[in-house]
């Protein structure tokens, strides 16, 4: 027991009993008003130390210090009213036996229920009308036709949950414990209803509601903070007891009593709740100052993450979208979303390669953007180390077309994404997307005009190609879910987040203090998850147990395969920036011009398609690339 819990403990019991002996004289006085001067002191002084201790017994025997005064409730006012009425019953017992109850009027005794009730609970209902400006708390009704959940959270939002599932008839829903995530108010109560243990706990904590017939049916989290890590904790915990997770509803539907019991049905946990952290949410004001009234290009705009940032742009009012996609699908499929969500903004949907240098300098040519996001790329490792030539074609060549054609062009800001897998590469599409990053360093460290941004992913969740569908594929069809090493790890990050990075990294102002520094622009991604945790955690969020519904299958580390990513390089150095979650990676680079004869000879490797050469001239230009044949 921490010594802040012990103090608030303490001073709740102290409160209590000096109330019980305040009452006692009180009581006295509006009996005998006057005539209590004039009575024995004697028999006051005996009976007050009688009251006073069989008070403190029953307070103790009852733990009224452990109703958290920022929560009581009416149940608590009835816990209070049963105290009070016991420590009166034994007071006149142990009077009784004392003088047969000859020195106090009998009436006393009634008015003493009505004031110690009073002095205990009052100041509790007022320290809660202080923290809330309202006292309401009210009765369950229909409680046996509920379900029964074990709340994860001892603060405001199980007291939200609580407070409307005790409002009317049709609350759905039935709270018999709680747990605190935090461990600080363990052994008290929320409106009633007790505050058990920690998540360490939760295993015996649920088998002993079992024990008291009261098992709970389900568990909803109510703490929105709760970071990956333990949410995995908590479900493989109701896993062993048979127990599906919930997340509490939305805020905006508790409190709307008037809804359908189904508006307030508790919604299950996704994949984004068990990162590991908190989701960065990043300042969108600096966004809108680049957005609005400018035209944004968005290459690869048909991807999971090109739609992501084009809806985004949406939010902020550009002057005009340009989308540009060599998927004629993809690309319809998108323009088709921005005219249902964004119906006022203008927009026009192009179809091209950035492959090719014709498309690409006749499409900025044309629209001479403000803002050019360029986010076409092939990014599965596999694909690119089987398509040598076509990853070079279009995470080099690709980028270096855009690049170019956005200085040509005068544009303000071109953003390349790019990933972890370009930090000491270990297969094609890393080293492709790394020499992509060298040339738009060193084009923005030597000209002034177009500012070139860098921005570093993880694996971002639910992407197209990515662990996640391929997992829920495999569940749907029963399994086994496959599973490269059971060791590997990987950072990752939301599709909303990766876009708002991009975004804001763009935004950022431009340093030029250090011309021979260059860098780029990384999301804090917290730490690494197992992949195969990613996997068991996904079969749980299916209702199924892992290794028993759903085998997991170790198929061995593919070629061009990493054990584990990293976001940047020992030759690399990590700083803060003006923005919380966005870290900025330093490191020193050669020029454009030093790389050009290579890159152009690099060119015309492909255009011949001699995959030596190109592998060759790639590792040249890259010189931490780990070829397999020299691991």
């Amino acid at each position: 027991m921490n010594i802040h819990r012990t103090k608030r403990l303490f001073f709740s019991y102290l409160h209590d009993v000096t109330m019980a002996g305040v009452s006692f004289i009180l009581s006295l006085y509006l009996r005998l008003g006057s005539d209590l001067l004039t009575w024995s002191k004697g028999s006051i002084y005996i009976g007050l130390t009688i009251f006073v201790l069989v008070a403190a017994l029953v307070f103790l025997f009852m733990r009224l210090d452990r109703i958290i005064w920022r929560y009581v409730s009416l149940g608590d006012l009835g816990r209070i009213l049963q105290s009070v009425i016991l420590t009166i019953v034994i007071f006149v017992a142990c009077q009784f036996v004392y003088n047969r109850l000859d020195d106090f009027p009998r009436s006393f005794l009634l008015i003493e229920i009505f004031v110690l009730t009073a002095m205990i609970s009052a100041p509790r209902f007022f320290y809660r009308f202080l923290k809330d400006g309202e006292l309401s708390a009210f009765l369950e009704k229909s409680a046996h036709q509920r379900t029964h959940v074990l709340l994860v959270g001892a603060g405001n939002e199980s007291d939200l949950f609580i407070r409307e599932m005790t409002r009317g008839k049709e609350a759905p829903y039935r709270v018999v414990g709680i747990i605190d995530e935090l461990g600080g108010r363990i052994g008290r109560n929320i409106r009633g209803v007790p505050v058990f243990g920690n998540i360490e706990s939760m295993g015996s904590t649920l088998e002993k509601l079992n024990r008291d017939g009261r098992s709970p049916q389900r568990v909803v989290i109510t703490n929105p903070q709760l970071d990956g890590k333990t949410v995995r904790k908590i479900s493989e915990a109701c896993e062993k007891a048979g127990l599906s997770v919930s997340r509490m509803p939305r805020v905006t539907d508790l409190g709307n009593m008037n809804a359908q019991k189904t508006d307030l049905t508790v919604r299950p946990i996704d994949v984004e709740d068990v990162l590991g952290r908190r989701q960065t949410i990043l300042d969108p004001s600096p966004v809108s100052k680049l957005i609005s009234g400018n035209r944004v290009l968005i290459t690869g705009s048909g991807g999971t993450i090109g739609s992501e940032l084009a809806c985004q742009v949406a939010n902020f009012n550009p002057q005009e979208i340009i989308l540009f996609d060599n998927s004629e699908f993809l690309l319809y499929k998108i323009d088709l979303a921005l005219h249902e969500l964004y119906p006022k903004i203008k927009r026009c949907a192009v179809l091209g390669d950035v492959q090719n240098k014709q498309d690409v300098d006749h499409l900025l040519s044309k629209f001479t953007p403000d803002v050019i996001v360029h986010s076409a790329a092939l990014k599965h490792v596999p694909v690119a180390e089987n398509n040598l030539i076509a990853a070079v074609r279009t995470n080099v060549l690709g980028t270096r077309n855009v690049a170019m054609a956005s200085i040509k062009n005068n544009a303000k800001v071109m953003v390349l994404i790019s990933t972890d897998k370009a930090v000491n590469p270990f297969n094609v599409m890393g080293a492709t997307k790394r020499l992509a990053e060298l040339i738009c360093l060193s084009l923005d460290k030597e000209q002034n005009g177009c500012k070139f941004v860098i921005v570093r992913f993880g694996n971002v969740l639910g992407s197209t190609g990515s662990v996640i569908p391929l997992f829920e594929r495999q569940i749907a069809a029963g399994g086994p879910l496959t599973v490269t090493h059971r060791e590997m790890t990987r950072f990752f990050m939301t599709v909303k987040e990766a876009a708002s990075l991009v975004l804001q990294a763009a935004a950022m102002s431009r340093n030029k203090e250090n011309t021979d520094k260059a860098g780029v622009h990384v999301l804090e991604m917290g730490e690494p998850i197992r992949i195969v945790d990613l996997a068991r955690q996904l079969i749980r969020l299916s209702g199924l147990s892992p290794d028993k519904d759903i085998k997991i299958q170790f198929t061995g580390i593919r070629k061009g395969e990493k054990l584990h990513e990293e976001l940047f390089s020992e030759s690399e150095t990590l700083m803060d920036t003006e923005i919380q979650g966005i870290k900025f990676v330093s490191s020193t680079i050669g020029s454009l011009a030093s790389m050009q004869k290579t890159l152009r000879e690099l060119e015309e490797a492909v255009l011949q398609q001699d995959e030596r050469a190109v592998t060759n001239l790639l590792q040249k230009l890259v010189p931490e690339l780990v070829l397999e044949s020299s691991r």
